[in-house]
């Protein structure tokens, strides 16, 4: 069976087909880097996704601020890591790059705020 898929790697936007049966990936073709290839395989076998959200901050010149994952996580993952977010309620200030969930889901991958938010 072929399976199409649209590369989001890289800037590129290479249109891929894959060729598989069995479950097996059998040729992959259409990418123009290597890192379309792995995408495909990934997508196919076992595929990850980032988040990205925002918290709660209290006292805070915002009432919120962003958050996102370290690393990709396993795609069935995403809701049971999304209920662990919802959970954090931050006090300003702030600061970009601080974890707020270590390990989230024991799914090695932390939760980082992006954006300061300063006390008011």
């Amino acid at each position: 069976m072929k399976k199409q898929f649209t590369c989001i790697v890289c800037p590129n936007g290479c249109e891929i087909e894959a060729e598989v049966e069995n479950g097996q990936v059998i040729s992959v073709t259409g990418h123009t880097c290597p890192r379309g290839e792995q995408y495909v395989r990934q997508e196919l076998t076992a595929p990850r996704r980032t988040i990205a959200s925002s918290v709660l901050v209290k006292g805070g010149e915002l009432p919120v601020t962003s958050v996102r994952l370290t690393k990709a996580v396993p795609k069935d993952m995403i809701f049971p890591v999304m209920d662990e977010i919802r959970k954090v309620v931050l006090t300003a200030p702030v600061k970009a790059g601080t974890i707020v969930l270590h390990n989230v889901c024991g799914l090695d991958s932390d939760v980082i705020v992006t954006k300061n938010v300063d006390a008011c």
